[in-house]
Formats: structure tokens, sequence, C-alpha cells
């Protein structure tokens, strides 16, 4: 293998040992919005966020459902279609909520080396900054997001 074929080997590589969930106390997550609105500490909690760092002046918008009685989460990229979406189950991490993908669905819109990493399923740090706005994070990118109304 060339020096080039192993450095991006070893970099695909780390991305997705990075993509591994950490282990929670299961009385500290949720699959359901009402218990989402309680581990947020936020009742209602917003349900639809829209970027506002994005650079391509084409921002995801994360809209957060319950389909079949488990949380959903999707990130559809605006005028290219979806980046990624699948049930969640959502985690209470210190001060920060981590929202798990096992089953995720990923789209055309993301990245190529976000699909690699993700391609197992992913886990996104949601981060409030302050009223309405949230940081959205997962190895190999990150995002600032503002609410939506429902």
């Amino acid at each position: 293998m060339t020096t080039r074929a192993t450095s991006h080997f070893l970099l695909v590589l780390a991305l997705l040992c990075l993509c591994r969930p950490a282990a929670a106390d299961p009385q500290n997550c949720t699959r359901t919005l009402e218990g989402l609105a309680i581990l947020a500490g936020d009742s209602p909690f917003p349900l639809r966020w829209e970027e506002t760092s994005m650079t391509d002046g084409k921002p995801l918008v994360v809209s957060i459902t319950e389909k079949d009685g488990a949380l959903f989460l999707a990130f559809n990229k605006t005028h290219e279609g979806l980046w990624a979406e699948g049930p969640a189950v959502v985690c209470r991490m210190g001060a920060a909520l981590e929202a798990r993908i096992g089953r995720i669905r990923i789209g055309p819109a993301a990245h190529w080396i976000l699909r690699q990493s993700m391609a197992g399923g992913s886990t996104f740090a949601l981060s409030r900054r302050s009223a309405g706005q949230l940081q959205i994070a997962t190895p190999g990118w990150k995002g600032d997001f503002a609410a939506k109304p429902n």
C-alpha cells in the first residue's frame, strides 16, 4: 500500500472509531419527544433547526419527529436533499445531549468523508449555546443552528 493510500485508510479508520457511541446511563436517555423535552429541560423543545454557519448559502435543516413511537432525526440540505436520517436515542451527556442514530440512512447531499464515517451509525452532540441556538457536531463536521417554529 502506498503512503498516500495508508494515510487515507488511517483517516477513515480513525473517523469510524470516533463514531462509536459512548456508554450512557439508560435512565438519562429517551426515544420520545416527551422524554426529549424533559432531558433538555426545555418544554417544548424546538423540533426544527436551521443551520446558520454554512458557507455555501444552503443551510441544513434538522427536523426532530416521532415515527412509530420513536424519535427520528432528519437532516436535509437546502436545494440538495437528504443529508442523513434515522431513528435516534437521545441521552444526556453532562451539559449536552447526544443523539445516536444506529440505522442511519445517508443521502447524496452528505460529503463523501461523512458518508464513510457515518456508514455504521453516528453520534451527534447537541449543545445549547443560548435560547434558540444549538451546535450540532459529529466527527468530521459541526454546525450552528437556530430554532425555527414547529
